[in-house]
């Protein structure tokens, strides 16, 4: 049976399931689809890298930042010791708190935390500082253990601690003016750890070669317990004298070695506040006053060194002396003519200024400049005054200057200038780090002969003896002196009823070893019916100072009849 083929309908052919076998696409379209899947796979990877790119970066300034702030905390300093190795200054590790503040997640919550141990720091300002984008930022410097420790108890998102080096005074105010200060960086800003700053510390903090290093101590020329025995002599004088201020200064008259200074009222370096206070600056080297009569003693040494004047030499103290509408007194006259040793003993201006008229101005004026009294002390501490000299260096000027009124100086280079009249007549100059004696030849400069030298220390031991300065007598050494009280300039003249008194002394007088400069800023009597002359309080602080400390730096005592006078020959 044959069977025929019948036309089967779309309809037929969708119901029995036939399937319609698509036609290849072409290879163009196959292209062009990939090409735009490499286009947006790109753009994708480049959309990813920049965020990273820009996250990195942001994370590399913060790091930055976090690592700059460890750098600039972790600045050592060398210790400071005195001449026998007893730490002046140290560092000492603390904590300071800081905050990144991005990482903080409620700026109210982390304010209220730290103002809970840091009242101080609960300001709208703080809390604009820990709203902001920045990525670190310091909050507060050197922490006590208590705070660091309860802030980290805390636990506050974004709050850190870095532990950074902070400087340390073991004995407070003890040698304040002379050691100085640091800021909070570490960086020095008054006494001998500026010096040190500028003198090679600061190059090596600024190369990043000081982070945690270990450095050789620097030692200083002071011994800390002759600066103690002279701070603490100097606070007992203000206190029984009633006085606004004291300096004092001991001073090697071969090497010129500062063994002690100290200026009162003082201040803690620990406490930096104090540091500002302008009644507690350094008046011993940063302060120039009128000395007084201490002045004397330059006068008589420049005459005699003159060869103009002689000891046999006497001069007219019978009536005052009257120029340029002033009239020279002293205070205590003897109303006779007066010795070269008695001019000095009884401290007479009209002998020391006809004394100094013998020799000559110019000579006075060159004498001063040789000795170091009209120019700046060149030493290491920084905090050196200039000496105030008189507009016009003329007669009435040279009278006044020669009993120590119209030029002013600091204390120490009084000091100076008068280890040079005791040591044999050479100038040294100050230092405040140890020097060798070999060191100190190389520096010395002879200002006056020896000879003059030696009748300078007979006169200043015959003054203890029988002059202004009886009270300063040490019993076992040869003390020798000169007492000096300078009334006071307010309003542009002199009162009588506020004085600077000083005393200026060596020791032992056979072969001085130590100056002593003793200054007392408007003492009061110590009782009513009595002066307050420095003979009657700075002279005796003298003595105190040394009776202390002269065992001390190895100036045994020596009794017997030798210890009344000196010889001298003239």
């Amino acid at each position: 049976m044959a069977i025929t083929e019948q036309p089967v309908s779309f309809l037929q052919r969708r119901a029995v399931g036939e399937r319609r076998i698509p036609r290849a696409p072409s290879s163009r379209a196959t292209r062009a689809r990939v090409h735009m899947a490499m286009v947006m796979f790109t753009l994708v990877f480049v959309a990813i890298a920049s965020r990273l790119v820009m996250l990195g970066m942001s994370e590399e300034a913060r790091s930055a930042s976090y690592i700059s702030a460890q750098d600039s905390v972790a600045a050592a300093r060398p210790n400071l010791v005195d001449r026998n190795g007893q730490i002046l200054a140290t560092d000492i590790k603390t904590a300071s708190l800081y905050a990144e503040p991005r990482k903080i997640i409620d700026v109210d919550e982390a304010l209220e935390g730290i103002a809970s141990v840091l009242p101080e720091l609960g300001t709208d300002r703080v809390r604009a500082r820990l709203a902001s984008n920045a990525g670190f930022i310091w909050l507060k410097r050197e922490l006590t253990p208590r705070q660091r420790n309860r802030l980290h108890d805390l636990g506050i998102p974004g709050i850190g601690f870095l532990e950074e080096n902070s400087r340390f005074y073991p004995g407070g105010p003890t040698a304040s003016h002379i050691v100085g200060s640091v800021n909070v960086d570490n960086q020095g800003i008054s006494g001998m750890e500026l010096s040190v700053d500028r003198a090679w510390l600061g190059d090596l903090q600024k190369l990043g070669l000081t982070s945690n290093r270990s450095m050789e101590p620097v030692a200083l020329s002071i011994d800390l317990r002759a600066q103690h025995v002279v701070r603490d002599e100097l606070a007992k004088a203000m206190e029984r004298y009633k006085a606004i201020a004291a300096m004092g200064i001991v001073l090697d008259v071969e090497t010129g070695e500062v063994i002690a200074m100290s200026s009162l009222p003082d201040f803690d370096p620990n406490d930096r506040s104090q540091a500002l206070d302008p009644n507690r600056m350094n008046r011993a080297s940063g302060g120039v006053y009128e000395m007084g009569s201490v002045f004397k003693g330059f006068t008589v040494a420049m005459a005699l060194d003159s060869g103009k004047v002689t000891m046999d030499d006497m001069f007219d103290a019978t009536r005052p002396i009257r120029i340029g509408g002033r009239t020279i007194n002293d205070f205590h006259g003897k109303h006779r003519p007066l010795s070269v040793a008695e001019t000095f003993i009884y401290s007479s201006n009209i002998g020391t200024a006809k004394m100094m008229l013998s020799a000559g101005i110019d000579h006075q004026q060159a004498f001063l400049k040789k000795v170091g009294l009209t120019t700046r002390l060149d030493t290491e501490l920084p905090e050196v005054a200039t000496p105030l000299l008189p507009p016009k260096w003329n007669e009435l000027a040279a009278i006044t200057i020669s009993f120590g009124h119209g030029i002013s100086v600091t204390p120490l280079q009084t000091a100076v200038a008068a280890a040079a009249l005791v040591n044999g007549g050479e100038l040294v100059p100050p230092t405040f780090l140890p020097r060798t004696a070999e060191e100190a030849a190389s520096l010395k400069k002879r200002v006056v002969s020896e000879h003059t030298s030696a009748i300078m220390r007979y006169l200043f031991r015959l003054n203890v003896l029988q002059g202004s300065g009886r009270r300063a007598k040490v019993p076992g050494y040869l003390v020798g002196g000169k007492t000096g009280t300078a009334e006071k300039i307010e309003g542009g003249r002199y009162v009588s009823n506020k004085r600077r008194n000083s005393f200026l002394s060596a020791f032992p007088m056979d072969k001085p070893k130590y100056v002593v400069l003793v200054v007392i800023d408007e003492p009061k009597p110590e009782r009513e019916g009595i002066g307050a002359t420095a003979g009657l309080n700075a002279a005796p602080t003298v003595s105190g100072i040394i009776g202390r400390i002269a065992p001390m730096l190895g100036v045994l005592p020596k009794f017997g009849d030798k210890t009344e006078t000196i010889s001298i020959s003239y």
